[in-house]
């Protein structure tokens, strides 16, 4: 590959609109299919193409009658395309922001277990204060910070809690923890467990389950915790992710679930839910919001950022406070 003076030059032999035509064919897989939808002819993308690989001294695209694919110098490029699109993309909503403060887009992805507890009580708040903000909650996998929507600037902050230390997966992460958390077990009121003062784990083994599935940090906890005390698994009944399911079902009193003690105030207002005396093993893990590094944050997010870390505050606060007067 030729040395090519590109401090001087950037600006002359790259544009743009050339990079667009390139990730679309790459999307695309075909420089038909990227022609149709880029409303152009198939030969002016083709040309595009030819161009850029010669302005870079390189091949971008492996071609066969199947389609197209990147080569290693292609997905080079569109890692740092998708990066430089997204950086103008930020300083355009950054110049937005700064023009009419109130207003912009907020993007953040979470699991449903925080979506379906903490998340509304968040939200309301940043909501209230920021009424012309639209947010959009995309779903992304618990516990995993494997956050391709994140990394691929889709997202602007992930929240998620971090159960396991980041190896060199997490080296392009930011990873502020915001609180610690832990389990806690939970019945119905109507349930006869809701009355007891005092409960050993033992008492619970034949007793009916909700539970996240088998491969979620919560049920593996439940199941380490009997495991500790030389007991058989508990009994489950249903697995789901889905936390209104599960929190429907305890309601009935019928049956018995593990929920992080952050999350309890949040649901106790919507379902009529007692945590029990139980102890369990000590089995704390952060709480914290994920960002990219070497990625600006818009001013919404960096409002949003400082709206979560005041709401922890103050959640820690009341619970202080709970904790002095039981």
């Amino acid at each position: 590959m030729r040395k090519i003076d590109w401090e001087s030059q950037i600006g002359r032999r790259l544009k743009l609109r050339d990079l667009h035509v390139f990730l679309t064919v790459a999307q695309r897989g075909s420089m038909a299919k990227a022609a149709a939808h880029l409303g152009v002819s198939q030969p002016a993308v083709s040309e595009v193409i030819s161009d850029l690989e010669h302005t870079l001294g390189v091949r971008l695209l492996d071609r066969s009658p199947q389609g197209v694919e990147p080569t290693m110098y292609g997905r080079a490029m569109i890692e740092r395309s998708v990066a430089a699109f997204d950086e103008l993309k930020q300083g355009i909503r950054t110049i937005e922001a700064l023009a009419d403060p109130s207003v912009g887009e907020l993007w953040v992805g979470c699991p449903e277990s925080i979506s379906a507890s903490i998340l509304p009580s968040i939200m309301r708040g940043f909501i209230q204060q920021h009424p012309r903000v639209a947010i959009h909650v995309r779903r992304t996998a618990a516990p995993s910070l494997a956050t391709p929507s994140l990394r691929e600037r889709r997202l602007d902050l992930v929240l998620a809690r971090i159960v396991n230390p980041l190896g060199n997966e997490g080296e392009d992460l930011n990873v502020e923890p915001l609180f610690e958390d832990h389990l806690v077990v939970a019945a119905g009121l109507r349930s006869r467990w809701a009355r007891r003062r005092k409960i050993d784990l033992a008492e619970l083994v034949e007793e009916p389950w909700v539970l996240t599935p088998p491969d979620c940090w919560t049920n593996l906890v439940l199941a380490e915790a009997f495991q500790a005390r030389g007991l058989g698994s508990p009994k489950v009944s249903l697995t789901s992710y889905s936390v209104p399911l599960r929190l429907n079902l305890i309601e009935t009193g019928m049956f018995l679930t593990v929920i992080p003690n952050f999350t309890v105030p949040d649901s106790i207002r919507r379902y009529p839910l007692k945590v029990l005396p139980v102890d369990l093993p000590d089995c704390h893990w952060p709480f914290g919001v994920v960002t990219l590094k070497n990625r600006t944050l818009t001013p919404v997010a960096q409002r949003f950022l400082e709206h979560l870390r005041a709401f922890v505050r103050s959640r820690e606060m009341d619970a202080g406070l709970e904790r002095k007067s039981a």
